[in-house]
């Protein structure tokens, strides 16, 4: 219930209202304190000159964003373009090999910005993950990679693997464990596909042109390898009406996006303020809250748009890559929460569901969510915080199927029942905010720090208490009827009209016709054999 239910329109209107004009009040308190504090020697290392003709300057405390849009853009948009341009050639001029061609330019590529020694690393751990495939043994394969995994995580092999790779570029440790971590991760993908294949085995041959595709190689998204063999290898490049349309709608909004984050880093420096504590403890509740909210929203487009690029570059090789993250605006429940769908994908054919089955029975969802956020550890590197961060997530997962159980049990079905559907999703909506922040709370953890973590919490839920709680979860609570509403729409969207119940059976005095009827009245499409 609560579902698919609609709101009366003057109570959207209303909380979409609230919504609104409480993010722009959030908004206006963090531009003042960012027009206000630029010549705070906390904030000189990491605001620099930016828009000298409208007096801006600019918060460069992201380095992943300054170095992917600002120092290296023009190296990855040349390597990029000259992927295009050869699987365009390829295309037009022998489809059938253009997995081949897409392999033999990200090797070329590796080769030239790493050096040979590197290419000999990558190609040492896909002999070795494709070797132990041949043996079919998914335990041996996990062992494998994972082990593999994380030699790239510790001592003395992270230096030793490491020296690898000559130069002292800017971008060479990015290049180096990007392209390694995600070499493993693929070759753990092609291992496991590999292991259920009834007869025979995939090639090497396969498995090279899957690693070394470029736009995915070394800052991702993971595409699993059976998409990727079926859509690479196929040689009829038909698109679908209006797919060229949407794809340069997709590169357009990816280059709006990247000028809304640059406004926001010249006006809003929300990346430099959550570093100074001083600061943070003289800012007001709606702004220490709103910064942390906007902090994660930043984090979501500038994922997007990392991975909304090499997506549109993919979907131009006619490929079907993994979609940018879910907006944390729109998340409200635990099993959607990730940044990287690529990674979650990879984790959920492998290991969640795998594990967890129809996610019903609690101790097997307990074991797959350990064994899930054990690998996530590792992938994101084994620290204090990375640990909290699993844990607190594992548990916040877990805690939603618990709830769902109780809530399913007597007597809180037959009270909910008694409900109208409006009401329910009220009731719903209620629970849900509070969700909401613990989600956000967790993140703000992973992405900023602890300190600011427990600082944002401290003012939520206890020195804001009670004004700023009330009025905080209130905002939320119309933003979850807001997000609510918009998957209402969509569902009605994508099942517009329920299929109807199946007539009852017809009458029959040989019971051999009566299961027949009986059988042709639950499944109408079913083919008779005679």
């Amino acid at each position: 219930m609560g579902v698919k239910a609609a709101l009366p329109k003057y109570e959207l209107y209303f909380y979409n209202f609230v919504l609104y004009m409480a993010m722009l009040w959030a908004a206006t308190w963090i531009y003042d304190v960012s027009s206000t504090n630029t010549n705070r020697k906390t904030f000189k290392p990491s605001v620099k000159p930016g828009w000298y003709y409208v007096g801006r300057k600019m918060d460069t405390e992201d380095f992943e964003w300054v170095m992917w849009f600002s120092t290296f853009w023009e190296h990855i948009l040349f390597a990029l373009s000259g992927h295009i341009i050869f699987a365009k050639i390829c295309s037009l001029l022998a489809p059938q090999y253009r997995s081949l061609v897409f392999m033999v330019y990200g090797m070329l590529a590796v080769f030239t910005s790493m050096g040979w020694a590197y290419l000999t690393l990558i190609l040492s751990h896909c002999v070795l993950l494709y070797s132990i495939s041949l043996v079919k043994l998914r335990w041996l394969c996990f062992t494998a990679g994972l082990t593999t995994l994380a030699t790239f995580k510790m001592e003395p092999f992270i230096s030793w693997q490491d020296g690898f790779v000559s130069g002292n570029f800017e971008l060479r440790h990015v290049f180096f464990y990007g392209g390694c971590g995600f070499t493993i991760m693929r070759c753990m993908s092609f291992a496991l596909e590999n292991c259920q294949r009834r007869e025979g085995n995939f090639s090497f041959l396969e498995l090279l042109k899957y690693n070394f595709y470029l736009p995915f190689f070394y800052f991702g998204p993971i595409m699993t390898f059976e998409k990727f063999y079926v859509q690479a290898n196929n040689p009829k490049l038909i698109r679908k009406e209006g797919e060229m349309w949407k794809i340069s709608l997709s590169a357009l909004l990816n280059l709006s996006a990247i000028l809304v984050v640059d406004v926001l880093l010249h006006f809003m420096y929300i990346r430099t303020i959550p570093t100074d504590a001083k600061l943070l403890k003289n800012l007001s509740d709606w702004a220490l809250i709103g910064l942390a909210y906007i902090n994660l929203v930043y984090d979501w487009v500038k994922a997007s748009v990392m991975f909304g690029v090499i997506n549109t570059v993919s979907r131009l090789d006619h490929l079907d890559p993994p979609q940018p993250p879910k907006c944390i605006t729109n998340l409200y429940v635990f099993s959607e929460t990730h940044f990287d769908r690529g990674i979650n994908d990879w984790l959920c054919k492998y290991v969640y569901n795998y594990l967890g089955g129809k996610h019903e029975n609690i101790l097997e969802e307990l074991i797959a969510t350990l064994c899930t956020y054990g690998i996530t550890l590792l992938w994101l590197g084994p620290g204090w915080v990375v640990l909290l961060w699993a844990f607190l997530n594992c548990f916040g997962l877990n805690f939603e199927l618990w709830t769902i159980k109780l809530f399913s049990m007597e007597p809180f079905s037959s009270i909910e029942m008694s409900m109208s559907d409006s009401m329910s999703r009220r009731i719903r909506a209620l629970f849900n905010t509070f969700n909401y922040w613990t989600i956000v709370l967790y993140n703000i953890l992973a992405l900023n720090s602890l300190d600011f973590a427990k600082m944002v919490a401290k003012r939520l839920f206890l020195k804001g208490f009670p004004l700023t709680t009330i009025m905080v979860m209130f905002v939320t609570y119309c933003l979850v009827q807001v997000i609510k509403e918009s998957e209402r729409k969509q569902a009605l969207i994508d099942d517009p009209d329920p299929i109807p119940p199946p007539p009852p059976a017809p009458p029959a005095t040989d019971p051999t016709q009566a299961a027949d009827a009986t059988d042709e009245a639950v499944d109408p499409n079913k083919e008779k054999t005679e």
